[in-house]
Order: structure tokens, then C-alpha cells, then sequence
């Protein structure tokens, strides 16, 4: 395959393998609040969507959550993140060496905070990594699968839509590729593979599957 001009990456259960320690997290918070839901039923909900998001869904399910909830939940998150730590993403390192080494462009746009990003990629050492290449719907204020923090992404490295792969692991993600004309890799190791690949995603299981994709 030929190589993309760049290559973004999502942070949460891409680079990062931080959902089920989020999702554990979301579950006990909204249970504190009156809503119970299964561990399938929370990722159905709320996947790939901003906690400001999670919140006025949560809302409408029943939760009855104080004003202020989302920001309060980052801060408390951040400091269980601390405590418990998140490895990388089995063979995403070595992924990211390959890219590297044939020097093509890449970053990171998640709908989670730039903050939020420092934890968990500075705890794996590799925050330096993407210094000036961290794209957070928290600082640009539009999140996906709207395709804007994407073409945002694109337009800072002066690379057309169309010339970007965009690797996510929900269908958030993928969407918002697919809205921004781009080309996506659904990585499905904790994801649905028919829901990432109706979004038009050419769906992976393992890190050891994208090189080639990549053009590596």
C-alpha cells in the first residue's frame, strides 16, 4: 500500500490501553448515581464520546448527576490514572519506531483532554513523542465524528485529507474519518469488528497487522 503523506493516530485503546480501566472507572460513577448498566451496555452508550457528552446521555438514562459532574470526573479520573497507571498498546511501539524510521509525519487526535493525554503517554514515556502533534476536541472545541478535528490535524502538517490514514478503535473515530474523507484502520481489539467496518474501515485485530497498511 502506498504510504500516507500522515498518519494520526487516536490515544485511548490505540496507543493507549486505557478503556477498561475507563470503563470501570464510568461504570462505578454513573452506579453512584442511579444508573447501572453492564459493561456492554456503557461501552454501547458512551465509546469514543467526550465526558461532557457521557453526561447529558448519562442524564437522559436516568443518572442523576450533580452540576459540574464532568469536570469533577476528569479531576478525580486523573488521579486514578496516577495511581493505577496504563501500559501502551501491545505492539504499538514498535509501530511507532517503523513510522519513525521512514520519517512520515504522524500525531494524535482524541476526543479526550490534552491533560489527560500527558498521564497516560507520559507514563509510558512517550508524551515527548508527540510534542506539537496532540489535536484534543478540549482545545479546539469540536470533537469527533465531526470531521474538523481531523482536518484541523491535516491542515497543521499542510497534507490533504485524502493522503491521511486515521487509525481509531471506535466507531466515533472511524466516523469522523470517513465524514473528513479519510482513509481509517479500525483496530478492533476491544471494538466490534462489523460496527468499525460499516463506518468503512479496513479492520485490524493486532498492531502487528499495520505496518503493511502503512506501507511499511
Amino acid at each position: 500500500m502506498t504510504q500516507p503523506q500522515l498518519i494520526i493516530f487516536d490515544c485511548d485503546g490505540v496507543l493507549v490501553d486505557s478503556e477498561p480501566l475507563a470503563g470501570a472507572y464510568l461504570l462505578q460513577e454513573l452506579s453512584r448515581y442511579g444508573l447501572h448498566l453492564s459493561a456492554a451496555d456503557c461501552e454501547a452508550h458512551f465509546f469514543g464520546g467526550t465526558i461532557a457528552k457521557v453526561a447529558v446521555t448519562a442524564r437522559h438514562m436516568g443518572a442523576d448527576l450533580p452540576a459540574g459532574w464532568a469536570d469533577d470526573f476528569y479531576g478525580q479520573f486523573y488521579t486514578h490514572l496516577k495511581k493505577e497507571g496504563v501500559p501502551l498498546v501491545s505492539g504499538i511501539l514498535d509501530v511507532l519506531d517503523r513510522i519513525e524510521a521512514a520519517g512520515i509525519p504522524f500525531c494524535v487526535v482524541s476526543n479526550g483532554p490534552e491533560e489527560k493525554m500527558e498521564i497516560t503517554l507520559g507514563q509510558n514515556a512517550q508524551w515527548d513523542r508527540f510534542q506539537g502533534a496532540v489535536f484534543s476536541a478540549h482545545t479546539y472545541g469540536v470533537a469527533k465524528p465531526d470531521p474538523e478535528l481531523l482536518l484541523i490535524a491535516a491542515r497543521k502538517f499542510g497534507v490533504a485529507p485524502k493522503d491521511c490514514i486515521m487509525i481509531d478503535d471506535s466507531p466515533t473515530g472511524c466516523m469522523g474519518a470517513a465524514n473528513a474523507d479519510m482513509r481509517c484502520i479500525g483496530y478492533a481489539k476491544r471494538s466490534d469488528v462489523n460496527t468499525l467496518a460499516a463506518t468503512g474501515a479496513t479492520v485490524i485485530r493486532s498492531m502487528t497487522e499495520l505496518p503493511p497498511l502503512l506501507g511499511l
